[in-house]
């Protein structure tokens, strides 16, 4: 400053502006050492408890999923991996209130298959986006869905299925969990590959779909290995086809739709690990490798199976490609079937 300037600013107006100044260096500065320690705060993750959000009640597959995984992740990580169950809305409560978390690697996600990929299909005002506001870390497990026929049904195969279902259009009925589940739309889609007009009746759930099938008020069911294997394995009914396009090694006798004919016919149900969009990569690359590890362990792979599923470890990537084909192909079926939320 020249003497001049100083002149035309004294000292009782310069010593304040020094003090802003300074103060204004050292929050620079600050803001500087913050940017620098940001990686040093991922490289100390976790230091406190993480909570695993579960969009359903106690109990059940995804319940079983959650917890395994959980367990062996609090091992791993040194700190406890909490089941924190929020059902309600079609599984929108959940993932609602993961998306609108923290991203800082301590909320996470189980996330079903049709949370993601359906429900934005057929529910209105959900506060979240399917596809850019969770930060996908790795696939868990699988398990197929299976087409399963009451044993007066006169048919034993898709094909048989298929010829019975034309030569009585509208008269043959399939149970499913729910209208708008990943269930319903296995059976829609069935429906439209085949080109067959088959009756849907929605139940509250799986349990009284099943017991629907056994007691004949219904003809056939759509639904999980882990639901309708043991019914298939104890002859209660048969089981006409694997949804997906190999067979299960649950059932290896099972033979697939797309054996029958139907190539493109391939309906997954899987479970998946999320946070929060913006959580550092470091925690998520983190929390991929530990389920690397955790889905290669014989314990866990044995667990899974019991509930009748398969360890599915993936990429961040490969998470992320799967909930946008998913959510491309059943956004086609809701459309062309017009199935609606329950």
């Amino acid at each position: 400053m020249t003497s001049s300037q100083r002149r035309l600013f004294p000292d009782f107006i310069l010593g304040p502006l020094k003090g802003v100044a300074a103060t204004l260096l050292s929050l620079g500065i600050g803001s500087a050492l913050l940017a620098t320690s940001e990686p040093a705060r991922a490289d100390t993750w976790p230091a406190k408890p993480i909570k695993l959000v579960v969009p359903y009640p106690p109990g059940g597959a995804a319940d079983a999923v959650a917890r395994l995984y959980a367990e062996k992740l609090g091992e791993s990580l040194k700190q406890p991996v909490l089941v924190e169950n929020k059902a309600g809305a079609g599984t929108a409560i959940a993932a609602e209130f993961v998306a609108n978390a923290p991203a800082d690697g301590y909320t996470l996600s189980l996330v079903p298959t049709g949370q993601l990929t359906v429900l934005p299909h057929i529910a209105k005002n959900l506060r979240f986006d399917p596809l850019n506001s969770f930060a996908p870390i790795s696939l868990l497990a699988s398990t197929a869905v299976v087409i399963a026929a009451n044993p007066t049904v006169p048919a034993g195969n898709v094909k048989e299925l298929v010829a019975l279902v034309k030569a009585k259009p509208g008269k043959l009925s399939y149970s499913s969990s729910g209208s708008g589940t990943i269930i319903h739309l296995a059976g829609e889609n069935f429906r439209l590959s085949t080109g067959t007009d088959i009756l849907h009746v929605p139940f509250k759930g799986s349990a009284p779909a099943v017991t629907a099938l056994l007691g004949g008020e219904v003809d056939l069911a759509f639904d999980t290995l882990t639901v309708l294997a043991p019914q298939i394995k104890a002859g209660k009914v048969k089981g006409i086809a694997i949804a997906s396009k190999k067979r299960s090694p649950l059932l290896p006798g099972v033979p697939t739709v797309a054996e029958a004919g139907y190539p493109d016919y391939d309906v997954v149900s899987w479970f998946g690990l999320a946070a929060p969009a913006g959580t550092p990569d470091a925690v998520v690359k983190r929390l991929n490798a530990e389920v690397q590890v955790i889905a290669a362990q014989p314990a866990a792979q044995e667990k899974l199976a019991a509930q009748g599923l398969e360890a599915w470890p993936s990429t961040p990537t490969q998470f992320a490609e799967r909930i946008r084909s998913d959510h491309a192909k059943y956004g086609r079926i809701v459309k062309a079937s017009g199935a609606t939320f329950d």
